[in-house]
């Protein structure tokens, strides 16, 4: 099988904000049991032993570990293409020339709102908007790319436009949105976007795919690359990429060194503490499950576009219990399938 693309490494679950919808359930934490900088060495040195995949630090709020940067150094010094997911509040010009200079090539600063109102009641902490712009700024400053991603729910879906809007003017290269997955704190929040409004935004989505004036994705709705399929022929651009990669091209790693295939599939596959990464991603039943198709359940296994799409795997697991059943949130019904509400 291939190595995966993408890594993403949550070195941190600590974080100054106390969002929502946080799938890390993220906050006051106590750190001894974070994986250490020895450790994480250890597991880029293995990783790089076959591949030099795009390897993002998340959390939590990377910017947490005072060891970010030699993190991003020691990878960007294997060859990888390093990224950073900050929520920008704890960024200064210092920070974000830093950054850049440890080999960071990108950060995603999250915007879930157009304005203050709307971002602090997400991020719980007032002043989070103005922190996450003043961060967007000191990374154009210092040349520093980055992208925004929103995350969208029933609360904040019409402040999409404003946000993507927003986007543009700041001058980020790409806008990505994340449809709800209800784990970790969203499982208490009772505001997924009914799968009708999702296919009305994922169409918008792929009309500013058709501007082309900053690079869209969307994350957690792989139904969007169904979309990009049905307009391939009048667009002239199909989807390059299949919508879940989910232990297939991306693994998640936790900051206990806990291997899942994504963050948001809250399945355990293995510790790099206590075995291989290769081991596990080659040998983990779970991703031998995920990376073959024959084993979707439902519509999902009976739909034409299984191979672009292959539905959300978190969200079925989710929402059933099992992470190969149907993507409860996709509008599509497949063709001699009966029409399901």
């Amino acid at each position: 099988m291939k190595p995966p693309a993408l890594v993403a490494l949550e070195i941190t679950r600590r974080c100054n904000l106390h969002c929502i919808h946080c799938r890390a359930l993220a906050g006051d934490r106590d750190a001894s049991d974070e994986l250490s900088t020895d450790e994480i060495r250890r597991l880029f040195d293995e990783i790089a032993s076959r591949t030099r995949p795009i390897m993002i630090l998340t959390g939590g709020e990377p910017l947490m570990r005072e060891d970010v940067f030699d993190i991003a150094r020691y990878g960007k010094s294997l060859g990888f293409h390093m990224a950073a997911a900050p929520n920008g509040t704890l960024m200064d010009a210092e920070v974000a020339r830093r950054l850049k200079d440890a080999g960071i090539e990108r950060i995603a600063i999250s915007l879930d709102g157009a304005t203050a109102d709307v971002h602090d009641a997400f991020r719980r902490m007032p002043g989070a908007f103005a922190g996450a712009m003043r961060g967007i700024e000191a990374a154009r400053e210092a040349g520093l790319p980055f992208q925004i991603n929103t995350s969208v729910t029933a609360m904040n879906v019409d402040e999409l436009p404003a946000v993507h809007e927003l986007a543009k003017r700041s001058g980020a290269e790409a806008h990505h949105i994340f449809m709800l997955v209800r784990v970790g704190r969203g499982r208490e929040l009772d505001a997924e976007v009914p799968p009708d409004r999702q296919e009305r935004v994922l169409r918008w989505l792929h009309d500013r795919h058709r501007e082309g004036l900053i690079r869209v994705r969307a994350t957690c709705a792989p139904h969007y690359f169904r979309i990009l399929t049905q307009h391939a022929a009048e667009t002239g651009t199909a989807a390059v990429t299949r919508g879940c990669l989910a232990g297939r091209r991306f693994v998640f790693i936790s900051s206990t060194g806990r291997v899942q295939p994504c963050g948001y599939l809250d399945v355990d596959c293995g510790n790099i503490r206590e075995r291989s990464f290769w081991d596990i991603w080659e040998t983990s039943p779970v991703f031998g499950e995920l990376r073959d198709d024959e084993n979707l359940k439902g519509k999902c296994g009976l739909c034409d576009y299984r191979s672009v799409c292959g539905g959300c795997r978190a969200r079925a697991y989710a929402a059933s219990g099992d992470y190969l059943a149907e993507e409860p949130m996709c509008l599509y019904q497949p063709p001699g399938t009966s029409h399901r509400p």
